[in-house]
């Protein structure tokens, strides 16, 4: 019997859990994470693989969208628990459930594909490149307390409730609104993120601290939400505070907020997991050394679902005329001729002979500005038909304000 790739019903959620769940070799209980899911989720975009009653591969996706170089905000697809079960594995069915989410996404006019992989392997071949990093930065509180004077009338210990929820979404809309790389939240994420809500009934919420910074208006400008690990050695308090999530508008709240958690007390240092590996905190800190990155990686996935609006969507730095061939997932050759200036770009279908011909992945993982294009294209993936034209591509896509995103999903 031929595997079945469709959309499932919500009451066949607790099947599906029960397989991702499998293959995820997870031990939450299904039952109630079934019932919290079914008013959240969007029935059209939950995918399964069924080999007759069984349900042997899954995968499910959302709206949203992604801010691009000149801070274009593009349509896009979230894409999410991607599984198949061990014994169904080299038999299509992981490319049965991305050929038609990603197809459908197409229909709806979404220009993107986004996804955080949980292997690099498996996602180059669909179209996704590796387009921003992520990195955990660490600081020595001891030695590493940033000068100046604190402020501490801009900055309010603030109590968790809806209230307080929607003043930091408003920060984090203007944010990521400026901030290449950046996606959409979904509302229940901010619960859940706060400790509004539970991720699965029975979970301990977050429980940490929320600090709003205002400007001299009184306006919210930043903010960020933190918690302690308490350690004790010797009597002596070497904690390890963690922030959670730290964003601001202006200098001013940037330098206010790093200042307020490098100089906590009971902290010996502070740890900030997902934060953009050129993080200026270095050269906040009174000792630059004591302000490290570690585990700097790839970040958000990329793939280019509509390739004409997403090269046109975007600003670039320099000129450059010629024509793109991309060498897609499916193995259908994509042409397309791109006009770029720094006032703005054409780009059209073409069937006109190409300069040069891209992997679909590379020039993905270029698109946002963090990767040369000649970078990504090192190991292959790029065939040149005109001399220099790669060269001119490389140029044309680089950014001077590097992508972040800082919301996984």
């Amino acid at each position: 019997m031929p595997i079945d790739i469709r959309t499932i019903a919500p009451e066949e959620t607790t099947t599906w859990l029960a397989s991702l769940r499998t293959s995820f070799h997870a031990t939450w209980p299904v039952e109630p994470l079934a019932e919290d899911v079914r008013t959240l989720w969007d029935y059209g975009r939950v995918w399964a693989a069924t080999d007759g009653d069984n349900i042997v591969g899954t995968a499910r996706s959302w709206p949203t969208e992604v801010t691009a170089p000149g801070l274009a905000r593009l349509a896009g697809t979230a894409v999410a628990a991607v599984s198949v079960l061990p014994t169904y594995r080299r038999r299509g069915v992981m490319r049965g459930l991305l050929s038609a989410d990603l197809a459908a996404a197409r229909e709806r006019g979404e220009a993107v594909g986004l996804l955080w992989a949980s292997s690099a392997r498996i996602y180059g071949r669909f179209g996704f490149g590796p387009a921003t990093r992520a990195a955990t930065w660490t600081v020595d509180a001891g030695s590493g307390v940033i000068p100046g004077d604190a402020r501490p009338r801009a900055l309010t210990v603030t109590p968790v409730s809806p209230e307080a929820r929607d003043l930091i979404k408003g920060v984090f809309e203007r944010w990521r609104a400026r901030q290449p790389g950046e996606v959409r939240r979904r509302d229940f994420t901010w619960d859940i993120e706060l400790g509004l809500r539970v991720r699965l009934r029975g979970d301990d919420p977050w429980s940490g601290t929320l600090v709003i910074h205002r400007d001299p208006e009184g306006e919210p400008d930043g903010y960020v939400r933190y918690h302690l690990d308490e350690r004790w050695e010797r009597r002596q308090a070497r904690g390890v505070l963690h922030v959670d999530e730290l964003h601001a508008l202006t200098d001013e709240a940037y330098r206010d907020l790093w200042r307020l958690v490098c100089g906590m007390e009971w902290a010996s240092s502070v740890r900030a997991e997902q934060r953009a590996p050129q993080e200026r905190l270095p050269w906040l800190v009174a000792d630059g050394r004591t302000a490290q990155p570690e585990s700097v990686g790839d970040g958000l996935w990329l793939a280019l679902l509509d390739l004409p609006r997403a090269l046109e969507s975007r600003t670039y730095a320099t000129e450059g005329r010629l024509v793109v061939g991309v060498a897609t997932a499916d193995g259908v050759p994509e042409r397309v001729a791109l006009d770029a200036s720094t006032d703005g770009a054409t780009c059209r279908p073409t069937d006109a002979s190409p300069d040069v011909v891209i992997a679909a992945s590379a020039l993905a993982t270029a698109y946002l500005g963090d990767v040369p294009l000649r970078t990504a294209t090192l190991g292959g993936g790029a065939d040149e038909h005109r001399p220099g034209a790669l060269a001119l591509l490389d140029r044309v896509l680089r950014t001077l304000d590097p992508p972040w995103c800082s919301t996984y999903f």
